[in-house]
């Protein structure tokens, strides 16, 4: 290439700073010939700071910009659904495409494009090439998909917030080294771009897998290993996707380079040339800019227009300064937001800092004024148990955000690292007792977004936050399946805003401070921002309810909730260490005693836990048959082939399953347990979210206390941890079957509604009609076979996943399928309607009115399959999780009622845990039942009852 040591190459992602102008700037078009041109003036302020920002000692000796040819690329011959989503270029931007391309070259820049490839994929091979030849190369983009290239001399450069991005900032986006990049993105997948990954895994959940795993093949190969069953599922489904999405998401580093390095070299634009162009363009405070900095005379410029005369007034030129200014970043990040429908462009210009009473009740009365308030909470702590609030940002209108500080910290203090309270900050106790007002009133409706964190911590002050909306609530009722909820997401989503990132203030890692020590003035911009956001949100995405037939969902199913998961939280659940401490120990000598059989087995000592090992062992040492090798060499000793293994009567792979079991329960359960306990309240703390599956269930965690064994006798006896306090019991109340009644409901299957209704065993009743036995006397593998079918047909089961199942050739599990739909005719009906329904409107709906989004039903290849079972089980899976909600909901109501002093602590799916003195145990159980019971009603009269079955006792696992 010609590239030498010392060389510093910029490569400018053209194409990403087209679409950045373009949305920065209002509309503008040239005066002589309406021509539009924002677009290529937003453009030319880019490279125009770029330029001026390269000057000193870091200046690039080397630059490029680079362009997407067209909308097509080798990824289309892939995966022919590539970008097949992406909408085209607005029509007013087309025209300005190639302008864009003659104002690159006006600046004497290089302008490279290839047909066939993207523009990524030709900064990546010039980065690849120079970086191999010793030189500097510096990426100016914000494209995460570039962030892949980052490290061995190369690094990015975000242009708006001129913010270096290196390895530390690429791993606090995808939590892994740039290098894994791509690992992780062909998991998480991304729905812009098309690329389909593995429904169900975010970016997190992919970062996690790739740190246990290494890589996509590593991960398919050992998929059986991985305990989340539907992490699983989606990885085992969707290996062939997941492939496809790794081969999209790779940069290419070979692309032929059209240009040599010498024809980059950095060459200052051509007055004549660059100044006639943009007089052309009629861009006069650009112009005048520029020539200033050349030392020339700007050229005049004359429009045609009417009225136009020869220059532009004060205001015109004002108003291009100012979007100039914006597009380059001299202003802040906000300020180049594009405006939307829903609110104005969001600026930070309005917001204040509250150090004063009398500020504050002005504040308060504008709350009361107007009758609503945006709040939000800054704390010391993601616990909210822990949590100390250092602030309370408010917003009554867009862009008068306020901040109001109380417990910011300066200095490094004494020796001892003593630190003390920053000036200019209210004293809490005043500031808090006029919140309460507020905040407590109920002509004041508060807004906020996952407002069940501000509720724990103010509560924890004695601040009784009601009533409330809360924006990620509303977003969860009428869009869930099409995205995440969180702020900055609905942000970027319905406000083409990006907040401000937190790890800006705090730092990341080791060196993270918390919320406390940073300085007031930069924490307040911060904090009414999201104040501010919220609000903005709210005016969005609330009038929807009504339009979109929501607003039941929202009312009866969420947001009464928030209250309810709130308590139970704070309750937290006791634990017993001790027993903990004994188990862990018990499960240490177990393995130990596995792995003294293992290596008995094997002939040799090795690391049980490393499956690259265990391979070597099982198929090259002993020469068991049945293995099979990834593509990195290895043999795959995923718990499939393992369990395959030991059915054939082989130990060692069963002893080595045996070993997994103990050594996951000993890391996640039994050593990660006592870690959670509070040490003030000394119980286990567990957070649930509402909004983090597409169906309605709720998810547990920090920690999960939803996927604790309950099959084994080895997680039964993790169950016995979970104790009541001294003179109480605790109580588990179940629905019995509850997905499988709700089949029988949607499906309208008569068989097995008269079955639930006559308190038949459904499983005996569905053999005796598949199979023509008496249900007296049965066969327990024959009703072990209908059970395997009865569940698995509401997940949607192929032939494939009963054969495993049950250990059957795979023709025989299609035989008991198709017999099993023969019978019950009504089920494979309502599978065809509801995809049928979900391909043509993008959706289903449980009974109760709840819309789960199907993005991908139409997708073609290896994620179809997926997206069809995903389909047929959200109805069913979505309504037991309603069941269950209106439940909890009503349940405190109930007790209250009954005066029993009974505490809801869990759910678990279809299960709620409660703790409860031993005398009103049993009054406690008939209430509860009968609130489960009736939980449909009114809203469904189902034709199917809902049975209820509980427990009590002193452990978690007596009462179940």
């Amino acid at each position: 290439m010609g590239f030498q040591k010392g060389d510093h190459l910029h490569l400018i992602d053209g194409s990403g700073y087209i679409f950045r102008a373009f949305h920065a700037l209002p509309p503008l078009t040239r005066k002589s010939d309406g021509m539009p041109v924002g677009a290529v003036q937003g453009f030319c302020n880019m490279i125009f700071k770029m330029v001026e920002d390269a000057r000193g000692k870091d200046a690039p000796t080397h630059v490029a910009v680079i362009f997407d040819y067209s909308s097509k690329s080798f990824r289309n011959e892939i995966y022919p659904d590539y970008k097949a989503q992406r909408p085209p270029p607005p029509e007013d931007l087309v025209p300005q495409f190639p302008l864009i391309r003659d104002a690159t070259r006006a600046f004497n820049l290089p302008c490279i494009e290839m047909e066939g490839f993207e523009a990524d994929d030709i900064i990546a091979s010039y980065a690849a090439a120079a970086a191999a030849e010793g030189a500097r190369v510096t990426v100016i983009s914000s494209d995460k998909d570039l962030m892949q290239l980052v490290g061995g001399g190369i690094e990015m450069r975000d242009p708006i917030k001129s913010k270096r991005i290196g390895r530390a900032e690429v791993e606090e986006k995808f939590g892994v080294a740039p290098e894994k990049v791509i690992e992780v993105q062909a998991l998480a997948g991304d729905s812009v771009d098309n690329v389909p990954g593995a429904p169900g895994i975010g970016i997190k959940t992919a970062a996690l897998l790739i740190h246990e795993y290494g890589d996509v093949e590593s991960l398919i190969a050992r998929a059986g290993e991985i305990k989340q069953p539907k992490r699983r599922q989606s990885i085992e489904e969707n290996a062939q996707k997941i492939r496809i999405s790794r081969d999209l998401v790779t940069l290419r580093r070979d692309v032929p380079l059209p240009e040599p390095a010498e024809d980059l070299v950095l060459r200052g634009p051509e007055a004549e040339v660059l100044l006639g162009f943009l007089a052309a363009m009629e861009f006069r405070s650009l112009t005048g800019r520029i020539a200033e900095k050349l030392g020339v005379e700007a050229p005049a410029i004359a429009t045609q227009a009417k009225g136009g005369g020869a220059g532009a007034g004060p205001q015109e030129r004002g108003r291009l300064a100012s979007a100039a200014v914006a597009v380059a970043g001299a202003a802040s990040g906000a300020a180049a937001t594009a405006a939307t429908a829903a609110a104005a462009p969001v600026t930070h210009d309005a917001y204040r800092v509250i150090r004063g009473e009398a500020d504050l009740l002005a504040l308060c009365d504008a709350a009361r004024a107007r009758g609503w308030v945006a709040v939000d909470t800054e704390t010391t702590s993601l616990d909210e148990m822990r949590a100390e609030i250092v602030g309370v940002s408010l917003c009554v209108e867009p862009g008068a955000a306020a901040y109001l500080p109380l417990g910011h910290v300066t200095g490094d203090g004494d020796l001892l690292g003593a630190t003390m309270p920053a000036e200019g900050q209210m004293e809490r106790a005043v500031a808090l007792a006029v919140l309460r007002e507020i905040l407590e009133d109920d002509a004041i409706l508060k807004i906020g977004q996952n407002l069940k964190y501000d509720i724990k911590v103010l509560a924890r002050t004695g601040i009784a936050l009601a009533p409330f909306d809360d924006t990620l609530l509303i977003s969860y009722a009428l869009d869930s399946g099409l995205g995440g909820h969180g702020m900055d997401a609905l942000s970027e989503r319905h406000l083409a805003h990006k907040p401000m990132p937190i790890k800006e203030l705090i730092g990341s890692g080791k060196s993270a401070i918390t919320f406390d020590r940073v300085p007031i003035d930069k924490a307040a911009i911060y904090a009414a921002e999201d104040a501010d956001v919220t609000l903005r949100l709210h005016r969005a995405l609330k009038p929807r309810l009504v339009q979109d037939r929501m607003s039941t969902v929202y009312e009866t199913l969420e947001r009464p909730l928030v209250p309810v998961l709130a308590e139970m939280e704070m309750a937290g659940i006791r634990i017993d260490r001790d027993r903990l401490s004994r188990l862990s120990n018990g499960f240490a000598q177990r393995m130990a005693g596995l792995e003294a059989e293992i290596y008995a087995l094997a002939g040799e000592t090795f690391n049980v836990g490393s499956p690259k090992q265990l391979g070597d062992i099982l198929f090259d040492r002993m020469g068991l048959q049945g293995g099979k090798k990834t593509k990195t060499g290895a043999w795959g000793t995923g718990a499939d082939v393992l369990e395959t293994l030991a059915a054939e009567g082989h130990d060692l792979p069963a002893r080595v399953l045996d070993w997994r079991q103990l050594s996951k329960l000993k890391s996640t359960y039994t050593d990660a347990l006592p870690t959670y306990i509070h040490p003030e309240t000394g119980r286990v703390h567990t957070s649930f979210s509402l909004a983090a599956t597409t169906t309605g269930r709720l998810a547990s965690t920090d920690p999960n206390l939803q996927n604790i064994p309950v099959r084994t006798e080895e997680g039964r006896q993790i169950r016995e941890a979970f104790v009541p306090e001294p003179g109480n019991l605790l109580l588990s109340l179940d629905y019995s079957q509850i997905e499988l009644r709700i089949l029988a409901e949607i499906a309208d299957i008569g068989a097995l509604r008269q079955a639930f209704r006559e308190g038949l065993d459904i499983h005996a009743m569905t053999a005796s009609e598949m199979f023509g036995v008496a249900i007296e006397g049965m066969d327990p593998m024959i009703r072990r076979q209908a059970k395997a079918i009865n569940f698995g047909v509401i997940y949607g089961i192929s032939a494939f996943g009963l054969s495993n199942n049950l250990r059957i050739p795979r023709g025989e599990a299609q035989a008991f399928i198709d017999r099993y739909f023969e019978k019950f005719p009504g089920i494979k009906e309502y599978m065809d309607r509801t995809v049928a329904g979900a391909k043509a409107q993008g959706y289903v709906e449980t009974l109760f009115g709840r819309r789960i989004h199907t993005p991908e039903i139409n997708a073609k290849g290896p994620g179809a399959g997926f997206a069809r079972r995903a389909a047929i089980n959200a109805p069913i899976q979505g309504t037991a999780a309603d069941i269950i909600r209106r439940a909890m909901i009503r349940v405190p109501a109930a007790l209250a009622a009954a005066k029993l002093p009974a505490r809801m602590l869990l759910q678990v799916h279809d299960e709620l845990l409660f703790e409860v003195p031993q005398a009103a145990a049993a009054e406690t159980i008939a209430t509860v039942r009968g609130v489960m019971e009736k939980a449909p009603h009114p809203a469904v009269d189902l034709a199917v009852p809902m049975v209820v079955d509980a427990g009590q006792g002193q452990s978690w696992a007596e009462a179940h």
